[in-house]
């Protein structure tokens, strides 16, 4: 007897290589839902059903799972532009609106209800601000793993100068006892934000791995906790050097290794989100999960100006890529 398929499972992308695949909603602001190797979930699945966004309401009011893009802020804020003050809300515009493909997939595809190849082009407008997003996702099979490419190209559509900030939102399940891999130069991390100030107070220095409790004791940051312990913690390292390039997750549970890869030219911050059944605040199911973000700022907030600041000139493209290895251990 078949299964009836759901409306988001009809309209998905399906990208495959091997024993891996990935799945992306493009009506629900481009999701990359699941990534798959031999049939075990990678991504951190749904709090609530999926369901249509609307453009003012929270991230946790949705479903908080999978990969997401910020753009072109992370926290809600006011952003001064040449038009007047302009609100950007929680996580930005992208995950609320539909994305549209562009062109055929790659080679590989087949139609069976859901599309199947190994790259797919899409384009996304935001609506705070006058900005166009195009992303590729590629699969390839790597040696006895795999490698997801992104490559990002941003467009300012508007007359105005614009201000923008982007950070990749992949939320990866975590398990008691995985490992996230930092370079070993990497010694200090600053703080966004941590559930129950139990890390300090945003803006603080906070040591890595070893980092020091707000209570006097004493965390290993680098190890995966149990989702009882309430764990809620945004941190941010860089700028990267050019070496500073990488990150990772290691999970041996599971079998891989996802290693993350960036150009710190183009995006030179690298957030971490761990959260170990700490968000949302909100009674019912929470994250378990370790976000690796390249980002192009150390802050969420694209009202909090820096060196970091980008803009682009009315008409102007800017564009960036990263990678995804995904290791068998």
């Amino acid at each position: 007897m078949e299964t009836e398929l759901s409306s988001a499972e009809k309209e998905n992308v399906l990208i495959q290589a091997g024993g891996c695949s990935v799945t992306i909603f493009h009506h629900l602001g481009g999701k990359m839902a699941s990534i798959r190797v031999n049939d075990r979930e990678l991504l951190q699945t749904p709090l609530v059903p999926y369901a249509p966004r609307t453009r003012t309401m929270a991230f946790d009011e949705g479903d908080a799972s999978g990969w997401d893009e910020c753009l072109p802020s992370v926290a809600g804020c006011t952003v001064e532009t040449a038009g007047g003050p302009v609100s950007v809300p929680d996580h930005g515009d992208l995950w609320r609106v539909e994305w549209s493909q562009i062109g055929k997939q790659g080679a590989g595809g087949r139609d069976q209800g859901s599309a199947c190849a190994n790259s797919a082009t899409f384009r996304a407008e935001c609506f705070s601000l006058p900005l166009v997003l195009e992303r590729t996702v590629k699969l390839a099979e790597a040696g006895e793993g795999w490698q997801i490419f992104l490559d990002y190209k941003l467009t300012n559509t508007g007359d105005y100068l614009m201000p923008w900030s982007w950070a990749a939102h992949p939320l990866f399940l975590a398990e008691e006892g995985d490992r996230i891999v930092l370079p070993n130069t990497i010694r200090e991390l600053r703080l966004e934000g941590s559930g129950g100030a139990r890390l300090g107070k945003q803006g603080d220095a906070v040591k890595w791995p070893l980092a020091d409790l707000a209570d006097g004791g004493v965390t290993d940051l680098s190890v995966a906790q149990c989702a009882s312990t309430g764990v809620g913690d945004k941190l941010f390292a860089g700028p990267l050097s050019a070496y500073e390039n990488w990150c990772a997750l290691e999970r041996p549970q599971a079998g891989v290794r996802i290693k993350v890869s960036f150009d710190p030219a183009a995006t030179p911050y690298l957030g971490l989100w761990i959260c170990y059944g700490g968000w949302p605040d909100r009674p019912g199911p929470k994250q378990t999960c370790v976000a690796l973000e390249p980002s192009t700022s150390p802050v969420d907030s694209l009202a909090q100006t820096g060196p970091w600041s980008r803009t682009l000139s009315p008409g102007e493209s800017y564009s960036w890529r990263m990678h995804v290895d995904l290791e068998p251990i």
